[in-house]
């Protein structure tokens, strides 16, 4: 995406997340797409000038992280000052969203169950799925086996209505001699 620099490498913030924090903060207020793009190019440079100070914060103290400390101190060597707490507040929140991902993401271990013993458990029930698979497999089968009989004896009679009624007619003779 191109921006004002012309560099088609810069990244800039997606236009759908600009157009939403502008109604939400101006409901009432139409805004042009001039005046939008200067908005997104604006909070792509911002952005792009506390990150590069940041890193370079970060460089200085030999870490290899950028840390919220680094963004704000940043902030303070650019003279954004009065940015700060409004900072602090919105990284404290991100804090408490994500400690409850992670209570939420702990909850087996909350469960007091050793991670083997749930192992266990787990394979036990693939265990008894496994034989309720294997027995109905083996009832349907049996019950195909008994059908096949069935067609066959019926097959059969059908075919030798004949024979049956001879055979009578043979024992009745034998037992005439």
């Amino acid at each position: 995406m191109a921006s004002a620099s012309g560099n088609d490498d810069d990244l800039t913030i997606p236009r759908a997340a600009i157009n939403k924090m502008i109604k939400e903060t101006l409901p009432n207020v139409r805004v042009a797409n001039e005046a939008r793009e200067l908005v997104v190019s604006c909070c792509t440079e911002f952005i792009h000038l506390i990150s590069s100070e940041a890193n370079e914060i970060c460089n200085k103290s030999e870490k290899k992280t950028i840390s919220p400390e680094h963004v704000i101190q940043a902030l303070e060597s650019l003279g954004f000052c009065s940015y700060i707490s409004e900072v602090k507040e919105v990284l404290q929140e991100c804090k408490t969203v994500a400690l409850k991902r992670r209570k939420a993401s702990s909850r087996l271990e909350n469960l007091g169950i050793p991670e083997e013993e749930l192992l266990r458990q787990q394979q036990e029930l693939f265990a008894k799925a496994r034989q309720q698979q294997a027995e109905l497999a083996q009832q349907e089968w049996l019950q195909m086996q008994q059908a096949a009989q069935q067609a066959q004896l019926a097959a059969s009679a059908t075919a030798n209505p004949v024979n049956k009624a001879g055979s009578s007619q043979d024992e009745e003779e034998e037992d005439d001699v």
